[in-house]
């Protein structure tokens, strides 16, 4: 059988032509979704209202600062929302925090305001009936932390606590809003873990009302309070100025101001590298007492909008302003330092978490 040769000529040029041309097709396309995907979420917040929650009461640190960024928040985003601030204190921001994973709008125009215990609880004072499930706090979006902050330890004049060493020796009665405050679990921490001789008295609504508590008498002191609330509220006191001192930073590390001053570390009163090693994942926190974030789910576009426009609003020169006026610093953290920060506390080993859930113990 004889077979026939088939001819089959093909022009490879013009398959690499056309091969060519379809790349640059596909790319076009693709590259116009990407415009037009920017293009959208320049445009998504063009005449809309973000309503900030803050995890406080009204007239505390928190809080304060929460309506300071507020106030310059919207001029840096795109299409120049309104911001509105709405309180929703209880539970150490807890109850904030999870309003904004469960209950909030996942399309970015909600955000909160928080105090870290508000990340940590599921992990250092478990709940029953907690689960990852139902809250997560590593999958927030988050924004950045308005100030690197340091806590402190600060006494009026006529308490018997005069400095840090004192503290491990004499009684002093602090007052704390109770629960899981920032300034309750730092307070219970000192006094279960390093020793401090802490008479502890609760149930104040928040800290504006502590602050009232201490210039009035009612308490000697507190613990595990910001360093910038403590700026505003008792001037001078790191000086040991106007009937108040600060006797202690509550951190791992030091504040610079206060460094100059020679105010002392609490973690260096740590009696073994077991402790120490428990204060440094602990105290981690403590620097992002300014934090602020969004629900998980929002789309990371509008994301990284605001995430850029937090860091220019704290950066601008009308906030800086403010901010002198209003006594308190704001020097801010990326949300992707927050991210790591929060990543690092969750990866901290059995030991070193159940050596701080002990600490934290009422």
């Amino acid at each position: 059988m004889a077979f026939r040769k088939t001819q089959c000529n093909i022009d490879v040029n013009a398959t690499v032509r056309g091969g060519a041309a379809a790349v640059l097709t596909a790319a076009l396309i693709l590259g116009g979704a990407q415009q037009a995907q920017a293009q959208d979420a320049d445009n998504f917040y063009k005449g809309k209202t973000v309503t900030m929650v803050v995890g406080a009461s009204v007239g505390g640190g928190v809080d304060l600062f929460a309506r300071l960024v507020a106030r310059h928040l919207g001029k840096f985003i795109p299409g120049s929302p309104t911001i509105v601030v709405q309180n929703m204190p209880g539970a150490g921001s807890l109850v904030a925090a999870k309003h904004l994973y469960t209950l909030a709008p996942k399309d970015g125009t909600q955000m909160a305001s928080v105090l870290p215990g508000a990340f940590f609880d599921p992990l250092f004072n478990p709940q029953p009936g907690d689960s990852k499930d139902k809250y997560d706090p590593t999958k927030f979006n988050f924004i950045g932390n308005g100030n690197a902050e340091s806590l402190v330890c600060l006494a009026r004049d006529d308490a018997p606590i005069k400095k840090n060493a004192d503290m491990y020796e004499k009684e002093f009665i602090v007052g704390t809003p109770g629960g899981g405050s920032l300034v309750h679990v730092y307070t219970t921490v000192l006094k279960n873990l390093l020793g401090a001789k802490l008479k502890i008295v609760t149930g104040y609504p928040g800290t504006k009302e502590i602050v009232l508590a201490v210039q009035n008498g009612e308490v000697q002191g507190v613990c595990g309070f910001s360093y910038s609330s403590a700026k505003l509220n008792f001037p001078g006191a790191a000086e040991g100025k106007g009937g108040f001192r600060i006797v202690a930073q509550v951190g791992s590390v030091g504040y610079p101001e206060l460094d100059k001053l020679g105010i002392p570390l609490t973690i260096d009163s740590a009696k073994d590298k077991a402790t120490r090693d428990a204060l440094e994942i602990f105290y981690s926190q403590g620097m992002y007492v300014r934090a602020f974030m969004m629900p998980p789910g929002v789309p990371k576009d509008r994301v990284e909008i605001v995430r850029k426009a937090f860091i220019q609003a704290i950066k601008s020169d009308a906030l800086q302003e403010e901010a002198v006026k209003m006594m308190t610093d704001a020097d801010p953290n990326t949300g992707a330092d927050m991210q790591a920060m929060v990543e690092k506390v969750y990866a901290a080993s059995p030991d070193v978490i159940e050596t701080i859930k002990k600490a934290m113990a009422q």
